[in-house]
């Protein structure tokens, strides 16, 4: 890892750890709850349902099971992230009123009420560039997140969200 161009402090960049960011692979998973917790749970629900409709003998009892797998996986899946999303999405709308400001001296009062969250959030990926012409798009045209993001052609990278 090297200490990313331009930066003072210790935030570090990954070089060649992780693949360049685009449109194809910019989700993010977090091993342990997409492809341990989840499943898991998820097997243990229908496990539990299936049960409760064959198992008669224990009827009620795989239904409570199924019914508590159900809200523990219904929980695991909101509460994280309800939490994260609500803070990126805050910081979404900063980062873009900060870059607008940069860009046209004027703050984003005028214009971010006009685009949807969604393509705000799509613009973070373009360069500066890109971004004054997506904007422009999105202003006359109202295009769509997806689209806008295989517009973009040179890619930043968002390497730091949850």
């Amino acid at each position: 890892m090297v200490l990313a161009e331009g930066c003072t402090g210790l935030i570090f960049a990954p070089t060649s750890i992780m693949k360049k960011q685009g449109y194809n692979n910019y989700k993010k998973y977090y091993a342990p709850h997409h492809f341990i917790f989840l499943p898991v749970m998820m097997a243990l629900f229908v496990t539990g349902s299936w049960k409760a409709f064959h198992d008669e003998a224990k009827q009620l009892e795989w239904a409570l099971f199924s019914i508590a797998c159900f809200a523990i996986l219904y929980l695991g899946i909101m509460v994280r992230q309800h939490y994260a999303l609500g803070n990126q999405d805050r910081i979404v709308r900063l980062e873009f009123r900060l870059r607008y400001f940069e860009l046209f001296g004027a703050p984003s009062n005028k214009v971010e009420p006009k685009i949807s969250f969604g393509q705000l959030a799509a613009l973070r990926f373009a360069s500066d560039d890109e971004f004054i012409t997506l904007l422009n798009r999105v202003l006359e045209e109202n295009t769509s997140s997806d689209d806008i993001k295989k517009s973009i052609n040179n890619w930043q990278a968002d390497d730091m969200r949850v």
